[in-house]
């Protein structure tokens, strides 16, 4: 039987995606995975059959629990059970909280999905575990949904007392920011399990995870917690992201402030996400791939071109 989880110790959330990685086994990439200190793993597949998705659930059970990371499936209960998985996600569409627990029973662990504050304190207050947050990028793993953006991050963190997982078109270019918003868990998909080297993505967002966790329990931080003065306060508390005026960039030629910390935040900004464009900053074309790891600096000249139609 999957081992009783009292409390959710994770930082880093991976879940699976096969159409990320043709060619690769989904066992080999989710090891990799693994092996860069992922510490939590969700089967997630909504196009292949019920018998695939069983027998990659008996696979990854094998290999997370030669790791002891849990393992959770998206959905599907009875597979969950069969697989002796340590627990399940579901959606707000999905079955209840109430009923999912009643199969389940008290050890194992679920987690919801919510896209507001009122849903991650419903699921609170319903007995989750955990309760995934966003998406807080647009994303292709949920195509349609609209982004929560690091409002609803910033919210989580100050109102839900369960473990919370930021999600949602988080990348190595946007998770300081994501973290900055209050985030100290976070899941990535593409991100990761599209990589050529999962292993070293992973390492790099523990490593970003870890600074913040160390900066955020460091001597000087725990004396401004306990109201005491530090001679850095007034630097430190300008850093806040609440306190983020914007850069003053030029896009398509005319001069505006953004919020934006990397090209893809500000083609995001834009409403330009899903549309084919060539992306020009300072003279220079960025390609798509670097879109996401490109950040956006003080005075900087973007030109968003987009192709409309065919030829």
């Amino acid at each position: 039987m999957a081992e009783s989880t009292s409390k959710l110790d994770f930082q880093l959330y991976v879940i699976t995606g096969a159409n990320y990685h043709p060619g690769r086994s989904i066992v080999d990439v989710v090891e990799q995975a693994l092996i860069g200190g992922a510490d939590i793993v969700q089967l997630r597949d909504k196009t292949a059959s019920k018998q695939d998705i069983r027998e990659n659930a008996h696979k990854l059970r094998q290999l997370t629990r030669r790791y002891g990371v849990p393992l959770i499936i998206n959905d599907h209960i009875d597979i969950a059970l069969e697989a002796d998985a340590d627990g399940v996600h579901l959606g707000q569409d999905d079955l209840s909280l109430a009923e999912a627990r009643q199969l389940l029973g008290p050890d194992r662990i679920i987690g919801i999905s919510t896209h507001s504050i009122e849903q991650g304190l419903a699921a609170q207050a319903g007995g989750a575990d955990y309760i995934g947050v966003g998406p807080v990028y647009p994303t292709g793993t949920k195509p349609g949904r609209a982004a929560v953006t690091t409002s609803y991050v910033q919210e989580a963190a100050a109102q839900i007392r369960i473990p919370f997982v930021a999600i949602g078109g988080i990348t190595l270019g946007n998770v300081d920011t994501v973290i900055a918003a209050g985030a100290n868990r976070v899941c990535a998909v593409s991100e990761i399990v599209g990589a050529d080297d999962p292993a070293a993505v992973c390492r790099a967002f523990k490593a970003r995870l870890n600074a913040a966790a160390n900066h955020s329990q460091s001597p000087s931080r725990q004396g401004q917690s306990q109201g005491t003065s530090s001679p850095n306060d007034s630097q430190s508390s300008a850093a806040q992201p609440h306190d983020f005026a914007g850069t003053g960039v030029t896009v398509n030629g005319v001069a505006q402030r953004t919020t934006a910390r990397t090209v893809w935040e500000l083609i995001c900004q834009h409403r330009l996400e899903d549309r084919r464009i060539v992306v020009e900053l300072d003279g220079a074309i960025v390609v798509r791939e670097e879109w996401s790891r490109t950040p956006i600096r003080e005075g900087a000249a973007v030109e968003l071109v987009h192709f409309v139609g065919g030829g």
